[in-house]
């Protein structure tokens, strides 16, 4: 047998079903190189290894990946296994009501959950640094650099070869960044086409969802296979899909009319080095026998960033409000983070009538985007601005919650691309075909139309197949 570290999930549940090795000995594995790695990264966190020992001992679900060890977002997920920090001082160790639907069905494939994945408190970060852990999460690729956020602990997990996919999710990018910082495939759906619920209705008005961050297309191929479709009562349904997502990895895409844009969507330049991948990446594409054309949305995108933050703002003073009613006190000053404390600032400052008003931004915002999409298949950009921040950059220190997001040094110029598509309710994906002059993944972003999730896969497939990635990893990782 390779080396653990050699083997995506599917490839990892093969040798489990031959019987070359057992779920047993791959918890080990993962565990030994969480011992040896989340020393210098901090990624991994909330492990309960008797509680995934005892999933294995009562036998694994006959799932597409029995045996492969997993871990969740130690945000919004709930698992009543698996307690949660939500990445904040204030909910450390919550205990869920039950299981979520999504969890239910990951537990189904016969993934073996040992633990959670470190998260910025609230989820409103593209870094994660949050205080709950005692210290910043780190990027194996180079440990001065952030993994992204807000699934950073997932990004860093991964890419150390702890496990070879993990849970996240993603209400501005929050799998795409990290995705992109790491090395790694991350894919957002169509909103709606996986499962929330039970104890959510939606996420962020709408604009959260879901995913997963891995080495390969065929593990994300595969999980989204196993996970997607609404459960009971949901807000939100997806246009059905034909055939799948692993069927469209074995159907070419056909001849794609593809938007290059090398800019941000409101015109501003972007990091040389983030500019020249974008255009190699496009460059690829035409050789594959697409066809590209320089072409940027012509949509309020200042507009969409800006009720984006009052939704996510109003988001975090509700999550703190059931905190707090839960356990029945007070906010105390040591509860939350400066950022967030400055959340709840702002949020105060929103009417109702301000709500609804940054809702309808939203959802014209995705009208906008839908149009632009009548004219092309594909829009093409880097997934972020420039390459990996330097740790402390992007910290929850700042006690200015709108500067934090949206000021010249803010996260939106940092990452001015994958939140539209949480607003457009779009499929978007980062696929990990660049890295920098010193090192740093530089991730390339794809977005379609609503519901051609499988079109969006096809193409990752046919990109995996003509510039393979998965064996290039941090050097000091494996």
């Amino acid at each position: 047998m390779r080396d653990y570290s050699d083997y995506d999930a599917t490839g990892l549940a093969r040798l489990v079903a031959k019987r070359l090795v057992t779920a047993g000995e791959l918890l080990d594995a993962a565990l030994d190189r969480v011992e040896r790695h989340n020393p210098a990264l901090n990624a991994v966190v909330q492990i309960q290894e008797e509680t995934a020992r005892r999933l294995i001992a009562e036998g694994l679900p006959d799932g597409p990946f029995k045996g492969v060890p997993f871990l969740l977002k130690d945000l919004a997920i709930e698992a009543q296994d698996f307690p949660s920090n939500y990445g904040s001082r204030l909910m450390e160790n919550t205990r869920q009501r039950g299981d979520s639907t999504l969890y239910t069905r990951l537990k189904a494939t016969g993934l073996v959950t040992f633990g959670r994945t470190t998260s910025p408190e609230g989820g409103i970060g593209a870094v994660t640094e949050a205080a709950v852990y005692g210290g910043p999460t780190r990027n194996p690729w180079n440990l001065a650099h952030t993994p992204g956020g807000s699934s950073g602990g997932a990004g860093a997990a991964v890419a150390a070869g702890i496990l070879p996919a993990a849970h996240g999710s993603d209400g501005g990018g929050s799998v795409r960044i990290p995705a992109s910082s790491s090395g790694l495939f991350g894919f957002k759906p169509t909103r709606g086409l996986l499962p929330a619920g039970p104890y959510r209705g939606e996420g962020w008005a709408g604009m959260a969802i879901d995913g997963f961050l891995t080495r390969s297309v065929r593990d994300t191929a595969a999980l989204l296979d196993a996970t997607m479709g609404a459960d009971s009562g949901t807000p939100y349904h997806a246009p059905p899909l034909r055939e799948g997502f692993t069927a469209a990895l074995h159907r070419a895409a056909r001849p794609l009319k593809i938007a290059l844009c090398d800019t941000s969507f409101t015109g501003t330049a972007i990091h040389p080095e983030c500019k020249a991948a974008v255009h190699a990446a496009a460059t690829l594409l035409q050789s594959m026998g697409h066809h590209i054309e320089v072409a940027r949305p012509e949509a309020d995108t200042e507009g969409m960033m800006a009720a984006w933050t009052k939704i996510v703002a109003c988001g975090t003073a509700a999550s703190v409000r059931r905190a707090l009613s839960l356990k029945g006190r007070t906010l105390a000053e040591s509860d939350l983070e400066n950022v967030s404390i400055s959340a709840l600032q702002y949020a105060e400052t929103i009417t109702g009538a301000d709500y609804v008003e940054a809702l309808a931004k939203i959802h014209a915002y995705g009208r906008e985007f839908a149009q632009f999409f009548e004219g092309h298949d594909i829009l093409l950009t880097p997934t972020l601005a420039e390459p990996p921040a330097k740790i402390g950059r992007f910290d929850h220190t700042r006690s200015d919650y709108v500067d934090y997001r949206t000021g010249p040094d803010g996260i939106f110029a940092y990452s001015p691309f994958t939140a539209a598509f949480n607003a457009s309710g779009q499929p978007a994906m980062s696929v990990p075909l660049a890295i920098s002059g010193n090192g740093l993944p530089i991730g390339i972003h794809f977005a379609a139309a609503q519901g051609q999730d499988e079109l969006l896969m096809s193409l990752a497939a046919e990109l995996e197949r003509a510039a393979p990635w998965f064996h290039r990893r941090p050097p000091h990782f494996g």
